[in-house]
């Protein structure tokens, strides 16, 4: 995968340098500057299931996370990474907002599973039978469907005001399972087809809201297809001990998974 080439017009960088050249010629490090980058957003931005959480506390921000790896492969002129396990619409706009500025060039952000209660309708899959998924599951939809895209608006606008200029990829989220897969224990096939189907309209939530405020969706379906749980090469973990890491992306689901999709949108 080649990093992108950030470009700048000579005039910009001639004027930025407070320089007026006739030649028209940018110095070559101007050429490959990447813009100030802010990453925001939950557990899936954080890199949680990635490991390598340094002193980062709750928020579990790994030095594999696909942020991280972009900014080291890309070099921007600043990177600043607030996104944070657990996090919820409020608390981007409580917390994570504080380095998105008029110069930010690129903001990278996953959020909305957490307000939609993934964790909890995961946990009730699991141990609460399939009739109280199915339920949870129903109760996420209507939520995600009815709540959540006003709870967006407010995150993007303020993105938006912040940083008016800034490049705002949306990362979505990825299936869970593949269907008639190589697991034999666990939840029911029908809570997994559900489990998914809730995934489908959280990505079609999420994708409308980004493209209304003009920003780009990063849909990583695609890539994570094949490399769901029960595919037999899951870049997911499944259930964990302790808890906190599963259904989250591996290492290799924040390096082969999001990376690529983000390098491909910024």
């Amino acid at each position: 995968m080649k990093p992108r080439r950030w470009t700048t017009t000579g005039a910009a960088v001639a004027s930025s340098l407070g320089v007026i050249t006739l030649t028209g010629a940018v110095p070559a490090a101007a050429q490959d500057a990447a813009p100030a980058y802010v990453a925001l957003g939950d557990s899936y931005s954080s890199g949680l299931g990635a490991g390598d959480y340094g002193d980062s506390g709750d928020c579990k921000r790994s030095s594999k996370a696909y942020s991280q790896q972009w900014s080291a492969a890309n070099s921007p002129a600043s990177f600043d990474f607030t996104a944070c396990s657990g996090a919820v619409t409020d608390d981007v706009l409580n917390n994570q907002l504080g380095p998105v500025n008029s110069s930010t060039g690129l903001v990278s952000i996953s959020i909305g599973g957490n307000d939609a209660g993934f964790a909890d309708t995961m946990q009730a899959c699991v141990l609460q039978g399939e009739s109280v998924c199915l339920e949870k599951i129903d109760e996420a939809k209507s939520y995600i469907s009815g709540t959540l895209p006003g709870k967006l608006d407010s995150v993007y606008n303020a993105i938006s005001d912040k940083a008016p200029s800034a490049k705002v990829v949306v990362m979505g989220y990825p299936r869970i399972y593949k269907l008639d897969g190589e697991c034999s224990v666990g939840i029911s096939e029908a809570s997994r087809a559900a489990i998914n189907s809730a995934a489908d309209v959280l990505n079609d939530t999420i994708a409308k809201r980004a493209a209304d405020h003009g920003f780009t969706f990063g849909d990583v379906t695609g890539a994570f297809t094949g490399h769901e749980i029960c595919s037999g090469d899951s870049w997911l973990h499944s259930v964990t001990f302790p808890v906190g890491e599963s259904y989250h992306p591996t290492e290799e689901g924040q390096t082969s998974g999001y990376l690529p999709v983000l390098e491909q949108n910024a």
